[in-house]
């Protein structure tokens, strides 16, 4: 379905639909899959993966499963999750902007890491950052409402936006001066650099690929960038016995409960880079298509703005009166997951619904394909806030916008608390309308980015 058609619908004939890319022949060949994966994963799943609970197939010489039943989410993801570790070709594309971060390191490494920086993202110490996310979305709106009279381009704003935040959360410092810098680092990679090279995915994870020497250039330069950020926030101090005033101060003071070990400049240096760069762009990417829905669906957004209103108290917005705008948050991020892949090679033997599992075998839990599969949702391609206000939440195996398990995003009650009051703020301030009515398509290449940037209209409420 067209953009034009579904603006030509009647209010009546809810629900929104909104476009989505062609799946896959079945047949594909593996070189053909390969290709497919290269410009976007979403694009190389045939209609099976969205219909039957495991489909299982051959990647070059190896066993690949594809799991859509909860159960056996569960048995890789929860019950033997230190017998699947990130593939070599995810370590490849990760490694040069995340270093040993936690999201992809493993065992002991990993463990040390989640005890050390969990008390920094407890709900209690992020509703302290909580005023530097409305500073910086004050600001944004401030601008918007400054550039109102023509096309506004609400991809970049909302990226701007939430590295703003990033900054602010983690350095008590805009990126005004280094804002610039640090989104053309993000640019260059993702723009080649994070798509996996048909070596990438054959190689052993010791072999170079071509790809790996350019990875290794960038990271000596990102790293250099990094290392300065972290030197301009120790410059700016601390005052003695005050409390932490920001993730560099929470990170910093951070102590393993068992070893008492704290992070090496190294090691700190990899947390902030995995904080600014997984958490900027994941929360950029959901309030991107999130107001892109709210276009899309003109009552839908007038009933989050209604809600707005009703939820200021003392002229700050109560995000616990926000639910219909969580549920958009909810919504988006089921039809449009940042992160659509979860990929694991098996370390070892085992089974998973009855089927054996060889070591190296590639085992697949893609949100994108979970959050629309036809036997575990209602309407799975349509756009449905409503479903998440139900008083039941969904199956947790079967809606994993952040992961589950040991492994659940660790910053994910701070992207939804970032998420909903972002997009209430917005939608409060402004009415938010497309120019641009071409289909807007998904595109799986580290994050559920979309294929372009369109231009919206955006009128003061």
């Amino acid at each position: 379905m067209s953009i034009a058609e579904v603006f030509d619908m009647p209010v009546s004939r809810a629900p929104l639909v909104p476009p989505s890319p062609p799946r896959a022949p079945d047949n594909m060949t593996a070189f053909g899959r390969m290709m497919a994966i290269r410009e976007s994963a979403i694009g190389s799943w045939g209609q099976r993966a969205y219909e039957e609970d495991i489909v299982r197939g051959r990647f070059f010489g190896r066993s690949s499963f594809i799991l859509n039943a909860p159960d056996a989410i569960r048995h890789v993801l929860v019950d033997n999750y230190e017998n699947y570790a990130r593939t070599p070709a995810s370590i490849r594309v990760l490694r040069p902007v995340l270093g040993e971060g936690l999201l992809i390191s493993e065992g002991r490494a990993w463990k040390h890491q989640r005890r050390t920086l969990a008390p920094a993202f407890t709900p209690r110490a992020v509703m302290t950052l909580v005023p530097h996310m409305l500073t910086a979305t004050d600001a944004t709106i401030a601008k918007l409402k400054a550039a109102s009279n023509g096309p506004v381009d609400l991809r970049e704003a909302m990226q701007r936006m939430t590295l703003e935040i990033a900054g602010r959360t983690m350095f008590s410092f805009g990126m005004d001066r280094h804002g610039a810098a640090l989104r053309d680092f993000v640019m260059e990679y993702g723009a080649g650099l994070a798509k996996p090279h048909v070596l990438d995915l054959l190689l052993p994870l010791g072999w170079p690929s071509p790809q790996d020497f350019a990875r290794a250039r960038f990271r000596k330069r990102w790293t250099a960038f990094v290392a300065m950020l972290m030197a301009e926030r120790r410059a700016a101090g601390k005052n003695e016995g005050a409390p932490p005033r920001d993730l560099f101060d929470l990170m910093g003071a951070a102590r393993d409960p068992e070893t008492g070990d704290a992070f090496s400049d190294e090691q700190l240096g990899d947390q902030i880079a995995t904080m600014i760069l997984a958490g900027h762009e994941t929360t950029a990417t959901a309030l991107f298509w999130s107001l892109y829905l709210l276009a899309l669906g003109p009552a839908t957004q007038e009933e989050l703005a209604a809600e707005v209103q009703g939820a200021s108290v003392n002229g700050a917005l109560d995000i616990e009166r926000l639910k219909f705008t969580r549920a958009v948050v909810d919504e988006t991020m089921r039809l449009y997951p940042p992160a659509f892949l979860i990929a694991r090679s098996a370390a070892g033997p085992d089974t998973i619904a009855g089927m054996p599992v060889k070591k190296g075998d590639i085992v697949l839990v893609a949100p994108w394909l979970l959050h629309r599969h036809e036997k575990l949702w209602r309407d799975p391609g349509a756009f449905v806030p409503s479903r998440f206000m139900t008083g039941t939440p969904p199956d947790r195996f079967a809606y994993l916008p952040f992961g589950v398990g040991a492994r659940v995003c660790i910053g994910a009650h701070f992207a939804l608390v970032e998420a909903t009051l972002a997009l209430a703020k917005m939608i409060g301030a402004f009415r938010v309308s497309l120019i641009d009515r071409e289909p807007v398509m998904p595109v799986g290449v580290v994050t559920t980015q979309p294929d372009r940037s369109p231009m919206f209209a955006i009128t003061a409420r």
